[in-house]
């Protein structure tokens, strides 16, 4: 008896192997294949596992920041071993390798934060431990509670759930897009953006090509979100005027307003103590009120805040 011919995979998708990133291609391949009429066997999904998740018992900043979860996509992508790779927008560095570019972002989820073990900020016991090594939820949260204790808390959506049940802190944060992936959105109380500011880029799934694969490019074209797009472009062009990095404490929420977009961006020194903060509305594509934002916001920086960002420099990470 013939066995059966294997279908070739038309194209190979490469992914951190944590569920929440599984999950992120899975989707990306479900919107590929709808788009091109495909069958799921024509993308292979190739897990790779990232520096990243090497190492959870210190702060990214201190590790290698943000390219530690890119480090061996970019890798296996430049060696041709896979053809895309698909990242959580947030974890991208703000300056990538030249030889890559994202022909797609998908449609952005939610924006927000969840925090887990208390029903909002002010809800949080005093004096309560809380878990994040995240610069910027660290900050935000002294700038409205002092009164808390932060500890480093890193790994998956259950790697942080199973230390918080530990006893290891009282509350923690999580994505409240990365809970929606994972069918978990019951476990944390999302926070209103009017109180507490996301990360740039979150909730946006990016997918990435070699800049010279035209092939591939065009295929991906197919399923990019033109105003995920708009957004994410914004906000990664204040990072990079700011000098942003994951060392740098920075909230950054970028919306639809009428026609066009509204930035609202603050910046924190780590302890929180010193918060400075600006928004602008500006037209999809044009850039210069977003430049112009991250120039006030570093005219009025206090030096808490200024140490944490300064020009931006092709050579810095995160």
């Amino acid at each position: 008896m013939t066995e059966p011919q294997r279908t070739v995979p038309r194209l190979r998708l490469g992914t951190r192997n944590s569920p929440l990133a599984m999950a992120q291609a899975v989707e990306t391949r479900a919107r590929l294949c709808a788009a091109h009429g495909w069958t799921e066997d024509a993308i292979e999904l190739v897990p790779v596992l990232a520096s990243g998740d090497k190492v959870l018992d210190r702060p990214l900043s201190e590790i290698g920041g943000k390219a530690l979860w890119t480090k061996e996509l970019d890798q296996w992508l430049g060696e041709g071993r896979i053809d895309l790779s698909v990242h959580s927008a947030k974890d991208v560095e703000t300056i990538r390798p030249a030889e890559f570019h994202f022909p797609a972002f998908l449609p952005r989820a939610d924006r927000r934060d969840c925090l887990v073990g208390a029903a909002s900020i002010a809800a949080i016991p005093e004096g309560a431990v809380v878990g994040t090594s995240a610069p910027r939820r660290a900050a935000q949260l002294l700038n409205l509670r002092p009164d808390c204790k932060v500890v480093t808390f890193r790994g998956n959506v259950a790697t942080r759930l199973a230390k918080l049940q530990a006893g290891e802190a009282d509350v923690t944060f999580l994505a409240a897009a990365g809970l929606e992936r994972l069918g978990q959105s019951a476990v944390g109380a999302p926070l209103e953006q009017d109180e507490w500011i996301p990360a740039a880029a979150q909730g946006v799934i990016a997918i990435e090509c070699r800049a010279d694969d035209a092939e591939t490019t065009a295929l991906l074209t197919a399923i990019d979100h033109a105003p995920t797009r708009a957004e994410l472009e914004a906000e990664r062009a204040l990072l990079a005027e700011l000098g942003g990095t994951c060392h740098s404490p920075i909230a950054v929420l970028c919306a639809p307003e009428g026609r066009g977009l509204e930035m609202r961006a603050a910046l924190f020194s780590p302890d929180g103590a010193e918060r400075i903060e600006g928004s602008v509305r500006f037209a999809p594509g044009n850039h210069a009120p977003v430049i112009t934002l991250a120039a006030d916001l570093l005219a009025r920086a206090t030096p808490g805040i200024a140490a944490h960002f300064r020009a931006a420099d092709p050579a810095r990470d995160g």
